[in-house]
C-alpha cells in the first residue's frame, strides 16, 4: 500500500553553499517535485537553495505555498519569479506549525541552523507520535553525512531506538527520495526520549 502525497514541505538554506553542486541538486529536486504535480510548502524566500527548489518546482507545475513571518515579508526576501501563494504569520513558531499542517511529508535539503532545527523538530514529533508523515534527508553531496553519523552513534549508544533511526529516509537521488515518501511505514509508538 502506498501513501498519497499531495504536498511536501522542503526545508533548505537561504544560502546556496559553495560551488555549483548544491544548486544543481536543488534544481533537480525542484524539477522532480514539479513534474509529479506536488504542492511545495517552503519558507517563502527567493534566496539560496530554498528559492532554487521552489522556483524550479513552480516552473514544472507545482503549486507553491510560501510561509513567511511578518518581519521577513519584504520585497528583498519573498519569492518574485514564480507565482506563490504567500501566507504571512506572526513569528517563526507559527511558520513551522503552518508548514507542518499543510504538508503530507517533509524533506530537508542542505541548509544551515534553521534547516537543521526544522528537520530535528519534525523528526522528534514523528518519534513522539504527533504525526505519522514521512521525513527525509536529501543527502546531496554527502551534506548530511555528519548528522547521519551522529544519529547512528546515538542509536548504537542506546539513545535513539532502531525504529526511530529506520524511520528517517535518506536519499541522494530526488526521484528515489520522492518514491520513498509514498512508502507506508510502520507507525512509531508514542514515547518520550
Amino acid at each position: 500500500m502506498r501513501r498519497i502525497i499531495e504536498s511536501v514541505a522542503v526545508f533548505s538554506g537561504a544560502s546556496s553553499g559553495i560551488g555549483d553542486e548544491y544548486r544543481k541538486a536543488a534544481e533537480s529536486l525542484g524539477n522532480a517535485i514539479g513534474k509529479r504535480g506536488l504542492k511545495i510548502v517552503y519558507g517563502g524566500g527567493y534566496c539560496g537553495l530554498m528559492g532554487v527548489i521552489a522556483e524550479n518546482a513552480g516552473k514544472h507545475g507545482s503549486h507553491i505555498i510560501g510561509v513567511l513571518p511578518s518581519a521577513m515579508n519584504t520585497p528583498d526576501v519573498r519569492m518574485k519569479s514564480v507565482e506563490t501563494e504567500l501566507i504571512i504569520v506572526p513569528d517563526m513558531h507559527e511558520r513551522k506549525s503552518r508548514m507542518y499542517s499543510l504538508s503530507d511529508a517533509f524533506i530537508a535539503a542542505p541548509g544551515g541552523i534553521g534547516t537543521m532545527e526544522e528537520l530535528l523538530e519534525i523528526y522528534t514529533w514523528l518519534q513522539l507520535g504527533y504525526h505519522q508523515k514521512n521525513v527525509a534527508l536529501y543527502n546531496t553531496c554527502g551534506y548530511w553525512n555528519p548528522l547521519i553519523a551522529m544519529i547512528d552513534k546515538g542509536t548504537k549508544e542506546g539513545f535513539i531506538s532502531e525504529s526511530v533511526r529506520d524511520a528517517l529516509i535518506i536519499e541522494s537521488d530526488p526521484d528515489t527520495l520522492l518514491d520513498r515518501l509514498t512508502e507506508e511505514r510502520n507507525p512509531l509508538p508514542a514515547k518520550h526520549g
